[in-house]
């Protein structure tokens, strides 16, 4: 356990993304449940995978959100992130 956190659970996001013509799909925007929105940067990685802290398994985007690397799920037809449940 990192001090600081108790655990981490999934946290089911609102995702504006782009699709081109051959299908790729880029997330663009990450819309939290009280309306904030945080504009990604750019996206660093994306691969299939499981998110090892949480479960689930799908596309794993590393993207970059002022300045800060994050990791976004998205597990058709739902997008999470891995919240971090405090002590």
């Amino acid at each position: 356990m990192v001090r600081g956190i108790r655990d981490r659970r999934k946290h089911y996001v609102t995702v504006i993304a782009s699709h081109d013509e051959a299908g790729k799909v880029t997330p663009l925007v990450i819309v939290w449940e009280d309306g904030r929105r945080f504009r990604i940067d750019r996206v660093l990685d994306a691969r299939p995978a499981a998110s090892r802290r949480v479960g689930g398994q799908g596309m794993c985007y590393r993207v970059m959100i002022e300045g800060r690397e994050k990791t976004l799920f998205f597990e058709g037809p739902a997008w999470f992130v891995e919240e971090i449940v405090p002590e």
